[in-house]
Formats: structure tokens, C-alpha cells, sequence
């Protein structure tokens, strides 16, 4: 097992090796193998990829993302310009019902509001949102139509989590609350916790998901 000195230079040389990431305002600090990241970024999408960046790294068993986003005063532009920019990203998604999601900035945060059938949907409107130019953060308060049985939702996150990893289905506690679904437990890696999240999130009736996977 790596130590927390090594962890750190890994997640040093990750970030700087990925060409997504801007890591000049960046501070990495790692305790008990939990990792944490603070400073600034230039956009949203860069604060994505820094996360993504993390969940990439073996040994690591949760990490903590504190970046505030900060874009270069030449990139500055009105909210009215950021709303376009994301009405423009979200038009061009596949599989987002157009004129569906309504779009409000203020000070560079987005808020997403209006109505779709699938949570699955609902997360692809909020990457979609975060890769537009001018956004610092996004609040995700769009409503689902689809309403579906706890039991059914559990089970149908259950056999797909088996068909993926059947040694690590075992381990994932699944709840299922007013289509909320909350996964706990441990699993090998960050990379498996993102990928047991992604299941969630693609079963149908699913409304949001809270990750509290911890990687052994």
C-alpha cells in the first residue's frame, strides 16, 4: 500500500499528465489516503476533470474537492452570453427533449429548472451545462415525470451491478427513497465507486444519487 507521501505525487503527476486539467492553482494535500484538493481552476469544466483526474488513481480511498472557479479576466462574459452558451450545449445533447430545461444565470451560476422522464436525463443535463463557457457552478433543480417502485429500482441496480462485478455487487448497499438512491459499502477502487454510480444513475426511475462508496 502506497503512503500518503506517494499518494500525493501521484495525484501530482496525474493532473499534470492530463491535458483537461489545469493544475498551476491547484493544492494537493493527502491524509489516511484521502485526498484533497484545494485552490482554483479556470472553468467548471476544468473542476470536472480535476475529479475525473482523482477517480483515475489506484489506492486512493476518497478524496475531497474544494476549487473555487475563476476564469481569466480576457474570458469574462455576461450571464446573459452563459445562458446562451448553455441553452446551445444542452440543444445539441443527444437525448434531451428540446425547449424541456430552462436555463438562469446569476453570476455565473446556473440553475436548471423544468421537467424530463429519467434521471439519467436529469445528470446528462448537468455535464452537458458544465461544459459551457462562462459557468462556476450549477444547481440541478429539474423535476421527473417517471415514478417507480423502491423494490424495483433496487433490484434492477442490483443485477446490473452483478452483471458488471459480480465480487463487488456484495458489498454496495443500495437504498431507495423517493427515487433517491444512496450507495454505500466499499468497493476495490474510486474508479469502480464512479462506475457503481453510473449504473445508478441509468436505471430507469432513478431521480438522483448520493455516493457514499468508500474505496478499500
Amino acid at each position: 500500500m502506497k503512503t500518503d507521501a506517494q499518494l500525493k505525487q501521484d495525484a501530482i503527476d496525474e493532473l499534470h499528465w492530463d491535458p483537461a486539467v489545469d493544475s498551476s492553482q491547484i493544492n494537493v494535500a493527502v491524509h489516511d489516503r484521502v485526498v484533497t484538493l484545494s485552490g482554483s481552476v479556470p472553468s467548471y469544466a476544468k473542476k470536472i476533470a480535476v475529479e475525473k483526474a482523482i477517480q483515475r488513481m489506484k489506492g486512493v480511498r476518497a478524496f475531497a474537492i474544494d476549487l473555487a472557479v475563476k476564469a481569466p479576466a480576457h474570458e469574462a462574459q455576461s450571464d446573459d452570453a452563459t445562458a446562451n452558451a448553455v441553452r446551445a450545449m444542452l440543444d445539441s445533447t443527444d437525448g434531451l427533449p428540446r425547449n424541456a430545461i430552462h436555463v438562469t444565470v446569476q453570476r455565473g451560476c446556473v440553475t436548471l429548472t423544468g421537467t424530463l422522464d429519467w434521471g439519467h436525463q436529469r445528470r446528462a443535463a448537468e455535464i452537458a451545462a458544465g461544459r459551457a463557457r462562462g459557468v462556476v457552478g450549477i444547481v440541478n433543480k429539474i423535476a421527473l415525470r417517471a415514478e417507480a417502485d423502491p423494490t424495483e429500482i433496487r433490484t434492477r441496480i442490483d443485477a446490473a451491478l452483478k452483471r458488471r462485478a459480480q465480487s463487488e455487487a456484495g458489498k454496495i448497499d443500495i437504498d431507495v427513497r423517493e427515487g433517491v438512491v444512496t450507495l454505500s459499502g466499499t468497493v476495490d477502487s474510486l474508479a469502480e465507486r464512479r462506475a457503481a454510480e453510473g449504473v445508478a444513475w441509468n436505471t430507469c426511475g432513478v431521480r438522483d444519487v448520493v455516493n457514499r462508496l468508500i474505496a478499500s
